[in-house]
């Protein structure tokens, strides 16, 4: 007889197991939505482009990754990033020194690059932190405090 109490309890068990295995409940059942983790900063100076998104909504900035973008005078392909509305364009260099010496080509206007001259249609704004070169052309004023804030001074531009 106790052989078969210790059958059935094994039993009981598995089905116990068995029961909590299955698919769970969905918000229609009774449970809120799941919403998904929000964005945390990790602190710490901005040194790539993960570094600087995290930096930007740490500020409190809304940040939109966009399309991709090229520029002939960085060996990289840039990723534009709409920061609060305004397009902003990051190149991410493989090391600090790779970005360093692209940002000592291009001259402090912002407009002269080696052997190339480029007209903008606002003026340029150029940044450097860590290995990323940051760009943007325009002139919202919360966006370049934003900018400065978060990459320090422009070392090119208008």
């Amino acid at each position: 007889m106790k052989r078969i109490m210790t059958v059935i309890n094994l039993l009981l068990a598995a089905a116990v197991l068995i029961a909590g295995c299955g698919t769970q409940p969905t918000a229609g059942a009774g449970l809120p939505p799941a919403t998904p983790a929000p964005s945390v900063s990790h602190g710490g100076p901005v040194k790539d482009y993960a570094s600087f998104v995290d930096a930007l909504r740490a500020a409190g900035a809304t940040v939109e990754p966009a399309e991709q973008v090229e520029q002939p005078f960085f060996t990289v392909k840039g990723q534009i990033v709409k920061v609060n509305g305004a397009d902003v364009q990051v190149f991410e260099f493989q090391d600090e020194a790779a970005a360093q010496t692209a940002a000592g080509r291009v001259g402090p206007d912002g407009s002269t690059f080696e052997t190339t001259i480029v007209t903008w249609i606002a003026p340029p704004h150029f940044f450097q932190a860590g290995r990323i070169i940051v760009l943007y052309v325009g002139q919202d004023t919360g966006v370049l405090r934003l900018l400065a804030a978060t990459l320090g001074p422009q070392f090119a531009g208008q």
